[in-house]
């Protein structure tokens, strides 16, 4: 049986990180995969996690499922993290969330909820997106397209072009939205645009579907949501996907929710059975560690405060990475202009390089770039920031 089926290619940041493993220069410099990495080069267990883990397992009594859902009360901080204690969505009870297997999970759930409501929706994500935005959501059975966003010769966002294609959406698709810090471009919305896209949103009669993956790395917790907030205000109805991977470093726990926020409490209570029969159906029960610890931090006014302390610091170091990145390059040369990385959002941006100045990177001076030029600002430090500098010079010159 299984001669039948065709060798599947690799992951491509996947094939760059085994090219960086069996690379043995000392020089070498990794900016592809996707982590955070602090100056070290390490991804750090936050101070605030550890000590929420400590506690967690000096009272931990049972390693019994926690349910479909999830932990609830973890569903809970998640909804107010993002919208606040306050919001009206969460006052009339029109949010349905369930506890998910990371943020990858989340959109595999909301994927298969969508596909139950309207298997004909046609998904629309942003050119460029997360690669394994498309395998996630077609799996489930859903048709894609793409809608205009960056703009790699200006690096800026086409947004005139975006609203112009999704113009074309129809009643019930969905579109898929970046809520802060734009894999891969770094290139955000801005509070003006997401209003715009929400009063698109009232007029075709489509439905947002926001991955928030990168809560608190941008400009931070309050501003980094305020495009769901926007959307929350104005829509009956949204699905949105949050990560807690990035901003707690809790990525291999795989920590993630789905939510839906319905029209009406009648509509929710049929989103969240829905959610929860596809989860039963995709992995049964999620996983608690990870959401335990989170839950721990979010709900203990000392470690929240320390975590928010940590984020803040996380931030600050892709800010300031961004800024020396940016000024060095143009203070060695002028065929690029890259004062945009400095603007950009999060941890990752396009340098403008060509394919074969990226491969010229990776074979002359042993540094680590996806094809396409996104690059990971986190992987960027002290110690290679003068040879990373010097290198793209003499590959642009």
């Amino acid at each position: 049986m299984f001669e039948k089926l065709n060798t599947i290619e690799s992951d491509a940041i996947l094939g760059i990180m085994t090219l960086y493993n069996d690379d043995n220069a000392a020089n070498k410099i990794n900016l592809s995969i996707g982590v955070y990495q602090d100056e070290g080069g390490i991804t750090p267990v936050m101070s605030s996690v550890k000590k929420a883990e400590t506690k967690l397992i000096k009272n931990q009594l049972t390693k019994t499922y926690v349910g479909i859902a999830g932990q609830l009360k973890f569903n809970q901080a998640i909804e107010t993290l993002v919208l606040g204690a306050d919001h009206e969505v969460i006052k009339s009870q029109r949010i349905a969330t369930i506890q998910t297997p990371g943020g990858s999970g989340g959109l595999s759930v909301a994927a298969h909820v969508i596909q139950r409501a309207k298997a004909s929706a046609i998904v629309w994500a942003s050119d460029p997106t997360w690669p394994n935005h498309i395998p996630l959501l077609s799996t489930a059975g859903l048709a894609l397209k793409t809608y205009p966003y960056y703009d790699r010769q200006s690096h800026s966002i086409k947004f005139d072009e975006m609203l112009s294609c999704l113009n074309e959406a129809n009643q019930g698709d969905i579109v898929l939205l970046h809520g802060c810090c734009h894999n891969p471009c770094g290139a955000d919305l801005n509070e003006a645009q997401w209003s715009q896209i929400a009063d698109l949103c009232l007029e075709r009669d489509f439905i947002p579907l926001i991955d928030l993956a990168y809560l608190g790395l941008g400009d931070g917790l309050e501003q980094d949501a305020i495009g769901v907030k926007v959307l929350a205000n104005k829509l009956p109805e949204l699905i949105l996907v949050v990560s807690c991977s990035k901003n707690l470093g809790l990525y291999k726990e795989r920590v993630g929710t789905t939510s839906i926020i319905s029209s009406c409490l009648g509509d929710k209570e049929k989103a969240f059975s829905n959610l929860t029969n596809v989860a039963r159906s995709i992995y049964s029960m999620p996983p608690d560690h990870g959401a335990a610890i989170a839950l721990e931090v979010l709900s203990n006014t000392d470690l929240t405060l320390e975590w928010k302390k940590e984020l803040s610091e996380v931030r600050e170091r892709i800010k300031n990475i961004r800024y020396l990145l940016s000024s060095s390059l143009n203070s060695v040369q002028s065929n690029i202009d890259f004062s945009f990385i400095e603007n950009e959002k999060g941890m990752f941006s396009f340098l403008g390089l060509s394919k074969d100045q990226v491969i010229e990177l990776r074979e002359k001076y042993h540094i680590y770039l996806v094809e396409s030029s996104r690059v990971n600002i986190t992987g960027i430090n002290s110690k290679n920031l003068d040879y990373l500098i010097e290198s793209i010079a003499r590959v642009l010159s």
